[in-house]
């Protein structure tokens, strides 16, 4: 291990899953405009770009050809297959983010947590849900963005998707919407307050006061 990283990270990773609808990426996006101690990581996927992604920005778009080529050398800390396309986390960034403080939002798949929670076990783990079946396809159908069939797909693929919540620390059922971002800022903010987490950033006033 680099000796940089002897000490335990000061920053906080937090891992946020959803079946597809669910309401992930909204609520994520408003607690990373209200709050600016924490930051999105940025995913690999071979899924081709929606209208109004931007490369670098929702993900880096590559081929399959280089995720596998990426996999292979042990780039990713994390990877899986959704919905048919590829997914993973960069090892490196998220290393080097927690070593210098920075908290971390990671939008992430129940087999993608699964594989942090081996490397990190101080991994917060948050799991939105729908309030109905019902709910999420009609969010599905209004966001406009995917086929009749992919829609289909991914109702299909909810029920067994939403069956890992219990793998979880926290679930949050996003109903209204309102209510939920305060819910998922409270976990946020109450994270950063866990002992290792205030032992890591003051660790000269733990020394001091004698706290080990």
């Amino acid at each position: 291990m680099n000796s940089k990283h002897m000490q335990a990270p000061s920053g906080n990773l937090f891992m946020v899953a959803a079946p597809s609808g669910a309401g992930k990426s909204t609520l994520v996006n408003a607690l990373l405009a209200e709050d600016p101690n924490i930051i999105l990581s940025i995913s690999y996927t071979t899924r081709a770009a929606r209208p109004k992604e931007i490369n670098g920005r929702e993900y880096h778009f590559i081929s399959v050809e280089e995720f596998t080529a990426m996999r292979e050398h042990g780039d990713f800390i994390e990877s899986a297959e959704v919905h048919g396309n590829f997914y993973g986390t960069s090892r490196k960034w998220i290393n080097d983010k927690l070593y210098s403080g920075q908290d971390i939002l990671l939008e992430i798949d129940w087999q993608g947590a699964q594989q942090i929670r081996k490397q990190f076990q101080s991994a917060i783990g948050i799991f939105i849900l729908p309030p109905s079946i019902e709910v999420l396809e009609t969010r599905l159908k209004n966001r406009g963005e995917d086929a009749a069939q992919v829609i289909t797909q991914r109702l299909l693929a909810a029920g067994g998707e939403m069956t890992h919540a219990r793998e979880f620390d926290y679930v949050i059922i996003n109903q209204d919407f309102a209510r939920a971002l305060q819910e998922l800022g409270s976990i946020v903010k109450a994270s950063r307050l866990r002992f290792p987490a205030q032992a890591a950033r003051h660790m000269d006033l733990f020394v001091q006061l004698g706290i080990k």
